[in-house]
């Protein structure tokens, strides 16, 4: 079978695919380190994403593989770190909030130890532990899903999947980040709304301080705005005053593929064969991709006439 889509959806359900037995190839138009996932801040936790009941549980599946990953932090990229999330309250959260251990209320907010994921180095451990599983990663563009040559095709092409499907649901949510040199801070900080077009938060990773951020619809451009990321820097500045005199070491974008719903289905092709989606993730595809990509193997593993 082929997964098309080299990000972090393609490859948790390649990798799962491929460990249970399956011959899998990875279809990507452009390396995992130039996919939207690996612009993300990498903190574990649901954020503009739907339906609220399915990706908690999704959600919970993925805290529990990255809870182990973080055993091996300089291998896998994860590490559990304590942080708060300023303005969220639990009783505004779904059922799957009691489920994470330690979330509790303090003062404006809520904190937790949660995963906290250096993307790029997560990104190569999961096509290195592929490899070792049997599979392969190729670098080639899909234009049409139906004449990719497998039994069955797992489509995990995020934004994508809006002219390849096509499926005009999905949307861009654009989201800027300054990277800078970390004045020492060892933990994260959010301060987002559900529907704003700016947050504040800061996460700290290996050797940088990721600050962000901005979720604006509909917005395709990705080159930084300078004024902008100035306004990104004043922000986490207010929170950590030290922030503002740290070195700015890059600047960042990714859209983030939004859709109403995450799509996690099986479709038949006209010829017999099977065609199954698992995109839409928004702004928490490292938070639902293990839970998620075991749905998606499960579809493709089903035996052809269910």
């Amino acid at each position: 079978m082929i997964v098309v889509g080299g990000g972090i959806a393609g490859l948790t359900t390649a990798v799962l695919l491929a460990e249970s037995g399956r011959r899998v190839r990875v279809w990507a138009r452009e390396p995992a380190e130039r996919t939207t996932s690996a612009v993300a801040g990498g903190l574990w936790w649901p954020y503009r994403i739907e339906p609220e009941p399915l990706v908690g549980t999704w959600a919970l599946e993925s805290l529990a593989v990255y809870e182990e990953l973080a055993a091996r932090p300089q291998e896998t990229g994860v590490r559990l770190a304590e942080g708060v999330h300023r303005g969220s309250r639990l009783d505004e959260l779904g059922t799957w909030a009691g489920r994470v251990p330690g979330l509790r209320a303090v003062p404006g907010g809520l904190a937790a130890r949660l995963p906290l994921i250096d993307m790029p180095v997560h990104l190569a451990w999961l096509r290195e532990r592929l490899a070792k599983a049997g599979g392969v990663t190729e670098e080639r563009e899909v234009t049409d899903l139906a004449a990719v040559p497998a039994a069955v095709v797992v489509n995990c092409t995020g934004l994508g999947a809006r002219s390849l499907v096509p499926d005009p649901a999905v949307r861009p949510v654009r989201g800027q980040l300054v990277v800078v040199e970390n004045p020492g801070i060892t933990t994260w900080f959010t301060a987002v709304g559900p529907s704003a077009a700016t947050s504040t938060y800061f996460m700290p990773q290996p050797g940088r301080l990721l600050l962000g951020g901005t979720a604006e619809e509909d917005d395709w451009s990705l080159e930084p705005d300078p004024d902008t990321a100035s306004a990104i820097v004043a922000r986490c500045a207010r929170v950590r005053p030290e922030i503002a005199g740290a070195r700015v070491l890059a600047h960042r974008v990714g859209l983030r593929p939004a859709r109403h719903a995450v799509r996690l289905e099986r479709r038949p092709l006209p010829d017999g064969r099977v065609l199954v989606h698992n995109y839409g993730h928004g702004g928490a595809g490292v938070t639902v991709a293990w839970g998620c990509a075991r749905g998606a193997a499960g579809l493709a593993s089903r035996p052809a006439a269910t």
